[in-house]
């Protein structure tokens, strides 16, 4: 248990701890747990908003105030560890966004194209620019498809975690982690350049 009184490590293993004391009703945890994550729930919330055309109002400072104000007032997560917290905050972030953008598609009635490329990763030559609703549709389709490839690439895409993250909150090896990211990525880019 977490005493209050003494300031917890900056450990991986005090997040999970904090994060624990939070889903038995401890609110008092936030004022230690806030500034352990901040920085990395910013990060998580650039490379979202990476893909977010300029113009968006929605800023990066309000996604990820809006995704902890969420994380925390959820009921009962039994938090694995700070992977499968940055995890579901990266998920979080993600419905955001897409809620975002549904709502001025709305109003557009499909008056832009919101263009992202899949993957820092692939040659820019190889970079494919698509719809953000479209890779989230997709995103939909590969996840009914191969469950656990859908949440590799929300992980790894979305949330930034390594591949040594996603095989720790997946359970798997960071080598199969590394396999279904190759094929999750090329299975995307197929489905992305199909013609609607």
């Amino acid at each position: 248990m977490v005493s209050i009184e003494q300031e917890p490590s900056d450990s991986d293993n005090s997040i999970t701890a904090l994060l624990s004391e939070l889903n038995r009703g401890n609110r008092d945890v936030e004022e230690y747990l806030i500034p352990k994550v901040y920085d990395e729930l910013r990060r998580v919330a650039a490379r979202h908003m990476r893909s977010e055309r300029v113009s968006n109002t929605l800023q990066t400072t309000a996604l990820v105030n809006e995704a902890y104000l969420r994380l925390v007032d959820m009921p009962a997560i039994p938090w694995q560890n700070r992977a499968h917290f940055f995890a579901i905050a990266s998920r979080l972030m993600r419905r955001i966004l897409v809620d975002h953008a549904r709502a001025r598609h709305a109003g557009k009635r499909g008056g832009f194209q919101h263009q992202v490329t899949l993957d820092d990763a692939i040659p820019a030559a190889m970079q494919e620019s698509v719809d953000i609703l479209a890779l989230h549709e997709a995103l939909n389709r590969l996840t009914e498809f191969d469950s656990r490839q859908g949440r590799l690439v929300e992980l790894h895409f979305f949330g930034g975690l390594s591949f040594e993250e996603i095989a720790l909150v997946l359970h798997i090896s960071e080598r199969t982690a590394k396999r279904d990211w190759k094929m999750a990525r090329a299975w995307l880019k197929n489905e992305l350049s199909k013609k609607p």
